[in-house]
């Protein structure tokens, strides 16, 4: 054994140590190597589409910086609470992809790289999980599945994300259901946990339930459940899920750039996560709208890492509909 070999033998690797990568999983930032892998991680740092607070642009570093305090090795993560081991490299592969590039003041240019960069991972045949960044980047990633199966959009949101235009303006943050809603190979969106009275004009709400939403208000959400909430969805559904992080409650997730009291806890968004890994099958999410600079203290980054987490244990964890076994490589293709 070489004294390389032996020290990293010897090695604890605890959080704060070493290059920073999600979960302390590899990393790949050559898309053309990504065979072999079930998950990419891809960061959206675009925040220039915001319409009032930024510093999403940060969100992705944050998230992957949170997550290394959950970094597992090849054994995955014991949950006590399911008596589960949850990501063992049995179970999935999850690497690193890097970031799609950002054109400086060009937010036209950057969300067709994210595009770009979409459609890398899901030929390389892996499952894209994507960290933003604001919400316009929805309507890039989500543009990146247009030769792939119709996929139906799951979108956890404190906000509908309906808006048509504003100034002539309409591929900002607002936007990104809309957007999808006008993609043939959008079959529908469900929009979950929507709240408050600023979360969407007459108009949208209107053109959004003519389009076909089928929305939960947060209100019914907890009075029914996750399971009465997605019931109108067929069992292996073939679904992207958008996650925006307004979608929970500022006690828990201050560092957001449109906070909305009442939302989500952790424990709400986990079991709405579980429902849709054990009854669909997921294909794509991105998870949005995290702002370090409004969150000191790093709880907002620390609850998107652990979601993050849980869902993909939940998905790729017993053989669930959720695996990717059509995702990329023609696999899914129209």
């Amino acid at each position: 054994m070489t004294i390389k070999d032996r020290n990293m033998a010897d090695r604890m690797d605890l959080p704060f140590v070493g290059l920073v990568s999600f979960a302390g999983q590899a990393a790949c930032e050559d898309w053309n190597q990504l065979d072999g892998a079930d998950v990419a991680i891809l960061g959206v740092p675009i925040d220039t589409a915001s319409s009032y607070r930024v510093g999403t642009r940060f969100g992705p570093r944050a998230i992957r910086e949170a997550s290394m305090f959950h970094s597992f090795g090849t054994d995955g993560v014991f949950d006590f609470e399911d008596e589960t081991t949850y990501l063992s490299a049995e179970d999935v592969r999850i690497v690193d992809a890097g970031d799609s590039d950002v054109i400086y003041a060009d937010t036209k240019r950057s969300l067709a790289n994210a595009t770009t960069a979409v459609r890398a991972l899901l030929d390389a045949g892996t499952m894209p999980f994507i960290l933003g960044g604001d919400h316009s980047i929805t309507m890039a990633t989500v543009a990146a599945y247009s030769d792939e199966q119709p996929i139906h959009i799951i979108h956890i949101d404190a906000h509908f994300d309906f808006i048509d235009e504003r100034n002539g303006i309409s591929w900002g943050h607002g936007s990104p259901m809309r957007r999808s809603s006008e993609m043939a190979h959008v079959s529908g969106i469900t929009t979950l946990a929507p709240r408050n009275m600023a979360s969407v004009s007459r108009k949208d709400y209107q053109a959004a339930k003519a389009y076909g939403t089928h929305v939960v208000p947060l209100r019914r959400l907890r009075d029914q459940g996750a399971t009465a909430s997605l019931a109108h969805l067929p069992s292996g559904q073939r679904v992207y899920v958008s996650i925006d992080i307004d979608a929970f409650d500022p006690s828990i997730a201050p560092g957001t750039a449109t906070i909305s009291h009442g939302g989500l806890s952790y424990y709400e968004g986990k079991d709405i996560l579980r429902e849709i890994a054990q009854r669909f099958h997921v294909v794509g999410a991105d998870f949005v709208e995290v702002s370090p600079p409004y969150d000191p203290s790093g709880v907002t980054s620390l609850l998107a890492a652990r979601l993050a987490l849980d869902f993909l244990g939940a998905i790729y964890h017993g053989g669930q509909p959720g695996t990717r076994s059509d995702v990329g490589s023609g696999m899914g293709r129209l």
